[in-house]
């Protein structure tokens, strides 16, 4: 069974940091760029980071810039969000997808595109003190 699995969510304070995973199952992620999205209740999924398939090139929100990293571990056939200086606006639920092929950058925060092959199950991040 094809699929991808995140973990890492959880509960954490204003200005703490998590680590968001997101594992594949069934097939390698080394062919695959790799997208962040985060969906709170009642808006649109928005593109938080993507990452391409070597890992040489990223993107990220405006909204997390300097603040999340993207990384991938191709041995682990994982990739990462390293999110830092969490705020109580990045209280989402986090999601992963995997794309064969990008048609352009802008995909990166397209969550409709019918680029993005694969989607994962979601992890919660809530950020409150």
């Amino acid at each position: 069974q094809l699929q991808l699995v995140e973990s890492g969510g959880g509960l954490v304070q204003p200005g703490g940091s998590l680590r968001l995973s997101c594992a594949a199952s069934g097939f390698t992620l080394d062919y695959y760029a790799i997208g962040w999205f985060r969906q709170v209740p009642g808006k649109e999924r928005e593109g938080v980071s993507c990452i391409s398939r070597s890992g040489g090139s990223t993107n990220y929100a405006d909204s997390v810039k300097g603040r999340f990293t993207i990384s991938r571990d191709n041995a682990k056939n994982t990739v990462y969000l390293q999110m830092n200086s969490l705020k109580p606006e990045d209280t989402a639920v986090y999601y992963c997808a995997a794309a064969s092929q990008l048609s352009s950058g802008y995909v990166c925060y397209d969550s409709r595109s019918p680029d993005w092959d694969y989607w994962g199950q979601g992890t919660q991040v809530t950020v409150s003190s």
